[in-house]
């Protein structure tokens, strides 16, 4: 057991065969052709993706941001050079295919444009879709080219890396405020909160 633990690529293909076994144990292998099965595989994908995005940027701002002040400065470069890079990697990735996998998920059941245009009856997931695309936004157009800057992938003189910084930071906070309304919306569209 422990040999699968030591690795997350491992751990990740255990969980997957997991699955697998959870799948031919329930019968299901016989109704993957059927459109029912690949809408809830996709909008499974979906929530993974969203779990990740919302995740990652939930430890940057409860987490990483509040903790930096406390750590000390020549501490601080294995979080600049080797930490924040990797996590910013997997944030903007899981940003897109949360995206990605929302919209097909929506265009699998028919409501995309309906959703994307606010109509009743599709209003709450498409308060949340927007919400999200917002987010998606500011993660690929402000946070990433910002936080380049602010860890010294691009370099900039200390006074743009500092506005960088702030301003990521300030994005960054943003999508947190909105993430909240988003999820309740997501939720609330299939759950009767709208």
């Amino acid at each position: 057991m422990g040999v699968i633990f030591q690795s997350l690529g491992r751990t990740i293909i255990a969980g997957v065969v997991l699955v697998v076994i959870l799948l031919a144990g329930a019968g299901t292998f016989g109704r993957m052709g059927e459109h029912g099965y690949w809408l809830f595989f996709m909008r499974w994908l979906h929530i993974g993706a969203g779990v990740m995005w919302i995740g990652l940027l939930w430890y940057f701002n409860f987490v990483q941001t509040p903790s930096m002040p406390k750590i000390p400065d020549e501490q601080k470069p294995a979080i600049s050079k080797v930490i924040a890079p990797t996590a910013l990697f997997w944030f903007r990735w899981s940003a897109l295919a949360t995206v990605i996998t929302g919209l097909l998920v929506a265009t699998m059941n028919g409501y995309l444009v309906s959703a994307l245009m606010l109509t009743p009856g599709a209003r709450a997931i498409g308060i949340g879709m927007w919400l999200a695309l917002v987010m998606a936004f500011n993660v690929w157009f402000i946070i990433w080219p910002n936080q380049k800057k602010a860890l010294g992938i691009v370099p900039v003189e200390a006074a743009e890396k500092a506005a960088a910084a702030k301003l990521a930071g300030m994005t960054s906070r943003f999508n947190t405020m909105l993430s909240i309304p988003m999820l309740y919306c997501m939720a609330a569209q299939s759950h009767g909160g709208f």
